[in-house]
Formats: C-alpha cells, sequence, structure tokens
C-alpha cells in the first residue's frame, strides 16, 4: 500500500503457509525502493531457514535484511531518516513488537509486516491478533488447498512429533490447507 496517507502507518500481511506474505512484502520494498524510499527490512534472528542475510520467499525471491532477537534490538536497529520499516515473520517477534510498530509509525515511518495470523492448531498466532488490532491496513492471503484446491487459510503441520507451536520448516513440515481439509 504505502499509499498516500498521513505519515505513519502500519500495514499487516498475514495468511496461511505459502499464501505469497513474504513474497508480497518484498514486491511492496522493490516498490518503494525503486521510488527512492529509505526502507529497512528485518527478520527474526531465529529464521535461518533459508539465509540469514536476506529474506527469501518460497519462490526463491530475495531482499537484504537485517536480524533482530527482539523488539527492543529491532529498535536500536532503526535509522531516524529511514521511511519504511519492513518485517518479515512478525509473529516470531516478542508482544514488544506491536508497541515497536506503533512508536515507528507515530515517528512517521510506514511499517509493513508480514506473519502468520494463525499457527499450526488453528489459533491465533502470538503477537498477530494485536498487531493487526491496531494496523490501518491488514491484507489476508490465502493458499490453494493441496488437497481439494479451495483457498487455502491453514497451515497443516505433517508431522506430529512435537507439539511445540513454533517448528520452522517449509514444504517437508507443512502444507496449505482449507478450512474442512484441515480437519480431516
Amino acid at each position: 500500500m504505502c499509499q498516500r496517507y498521513r505519515d505513519g502507518w502500519i500495514e499487516v500481511i498475514t495468511g496461511c503457509m505459502f499464501a505469497g506474505k513474504t513474497e508480497e512484502l518484498i514486491r511492496r520494498v522493490k516498490k518503494l525502493q525503486y521510488a527512492k524510499k529509505r526502507v529497512q527490512v528485518f527478520q527474526p534472528i531465529m529464521d535461518t531457514r533459508y539465509s540469514t542475510i536476506e529474506i527469501v520467499s518460497h519462490a526463491g525471491n530475495t531482499i537484504k535484511s537485517e536480524r533482530a532477537s527482539n523488539a527492543e534490538a529491532l529498535m536500536r536497529l532503526i535509522k531516524t531518516d529511514s521511511d519504511v520499516v519492513a518485517i518479515d515473520e512478525v509473529q516470531f517477534f516478542d508482544k514488544g513488537i506491536v508497541e515497536a510498530c506503533n512508536q515507528l509509525a507515530d515517528q512517521g515511518k510506514c511499517v509493513i509486516a508480514a506473519g502468520l495470523d494463525l499457527d499450526f492448531r488453528a489459533k491465533p498466532f502470538g503477537v498477530m491478533p494485536q498487531l493487526m488490532a491496531c494496523a490501518e491496513f491488514v491484507d489476508k492471503l490465502s493458499a490453494v488447498c493441496v488437497i481439494c484446491g479451495a483457498p487455502a487459510t491453514r497451515s497443516y503441520r505433517l508431522s506430529d512429533k512435537t507439539k511445540d507451536v513454533i517448528l520452522l520448516g517449509a514444504k517437508e513440515t507443512y502444507e496449505a490447507r482449507c478450512r474442512h481439509c484441515y480437519k480431516r
């Protein structure tokens, strides 16, 4: 989005695994960079699936990023002249990220945050409900159900070896499923 709106707001890109959240974040960031906006891109330090220096979409598109362990560390990395702060996998940050995003928006920055809205149990994931509630714009993306082809809104975990909410993975660990095929 980052359309002309009074300086400072929050955009959230959300949905299930394989819905294209990171792809959309990268697309928006590249568009803003083309428009000569000063953009900082972040990812949580724990996400090392594809790269430690870039955000990488499942489709293979990339953009350089900085890593932060929590909201406080992210805020220490913010440059005063940044116009836009983009955060991938925001659901992995601590609850302080909601206040950090609000502070950045209050400072006149456009904040674009992408993350899963639901965990593998189909329960709201971490900070996402609070972040979506205070965002000016929320885009919920869907994938395609691997079982029936309907719009997928759930991330189905293929293994039941662990009940931990956080289990990093990709196609070897998760499938996108619709509400009905998720319950099977």
